[in-house]
């Protein structure tokens, strides 16, 4: 496996291979996804122009990853000055927990949960029942949701903001997809990356059809895109910090002997739409989730710092968790007459 991250001091930005315990720095490209439009364009490999193009510069890691350097972490997948052409989504309740998360948050009173099925847990079933189909058949579609464009993507260590309209925020650890469309639109699977996708659970669970503007919030990546990475059982964990302490922490499990879905159904059903599909844009697609603080009564207060770590997937996502303070007020449109 190949990890990459992208960074930037004051001036610049560059590309860098994880070379433990340094960063060894690309020569030629200023960022992953001109990286993988070259590839695209040669016909080359990653791994062929990553080890062609990493030359002799190296940074501590350590430094980068502390803030201890004049180089700061960027998300491991964007479209530099172009964030419109990201799309960032998801797919929900394709993990045992997250059905059972959902299953009782849209549940009125708890104790109903062995008595009563919600529409979350009617799609997790049918998920089970057709989320894996045979090569070359079509399996049940999951659910999914539209979380913004690339402006909504946070880098490793910037915050997660709980934007002044919202009920609450809380993480959501999920591993990520990242892809590219190729010229002809094919889409092209870059990597993976941790993710940690966040959500306003207080808002949707007034009512499942709030799912929708629940996801329009930031979310966050990686800090290293992973080039071959596995995903068949990826073990990993989550925290959330609170004055340096965790006041929360879980084992969690990933990948497809976790799930209901398939990868590639999760990835039909994604770009089989003509819109998905239009050649030079990126999509961030988060697989879902299998354990939430809020399900456990855990409300994220500003200051708090998420964690989410997979094996495999190197180091861990680290984000403060930052309240917007502004006064609530109408948002006013303009007429051009």
């Amino acid at each position: 496996m190949l990890r990459l991250v992208q960074l930037a001091d004051t001036t610049t930005r560059r590309v860098a291979l994880v070379d433990e315990p340094d960063l060894r720095l690309l020569e030629g490209v200023s960022s992953v996804y001109e990286l993988a439009w070259r590839c695209l364009r040669s016909g080359s490999t990653l791994h062929a122009a990553v080890q062609a193009r990493a030359g002799s510069e190296v940074l501590a890691y350590d430094a980068v990853y502390e803030g201890r350097s004049q180089w700061k972490l960027l998300a491991p997948m964007d479209v530099p000055d172009a964030p419109s052409r990201v799309l960032v989504s998801g797919t929900g309740l394709t993990h045992m927990g997250s059905a059972r998360e959902r299953q009782a948050m849209h549940l009125q009173e708890a104790a109903k949960a062995d008595e009563a099925v919600t529409d979350s847990m009617r799609m997790f079933r049918w998920g089970v029942e057709g989320g894996r189909p045979r090569d070359g058949e079509i399996g049940v579609a999951p659910e999914w949701f539209y979380k913004g464009d690339g402006s909504m993507v946070s880098a490793p260590f910037a915050p997660l903001e709980i934007p002044w309209f919202a009920e609450d925020g809380g993480e959501e650890a999920e591993i990520a997809g990242i892809y590219v469309v190729d010229a002809d639109g094919t889409p092209v699977r870059v990597g993976m990356a941790n993710g940690n996708e966040f959500s306003d659970h207080k808002f949707e669970k007034r009512n499942y059809l709030n799912l929708a503007g629940s996801k329009l919030r930031t979310c966050s990546l990686g800090p290293e895109l992973v080039v071959g990475a596995t995903f068949h059982d990826v073990r990993g964990e989550v925290s959330i910090e609170r004055g340096g302490e965790a006041v929360w922490h879980r084992q969690i499990a990933s990948g497809e002997a976790n799930m209901c879905h398939s990868l590639a159904n999760m990835e039909h059903h994604h770009f089989k739409f003509a819109g998905h599909r239009q050649p030079g844009s990126v999509h961030i697609h988060f697989y879902g989730a299998d354990a939430l603080s809020f399900g456990e009564g855990v409300a994220l207060r500003d200051g708090d710092v998420a964690v989410v770590r997979f094996d495999g997937f190197g180091r861990a996502l680290r984000n403060p968790i930052r309240r917007q303070m502004a006064e609530a007020r109408p948002v006013a449109v303009k007429t051009l007459e």
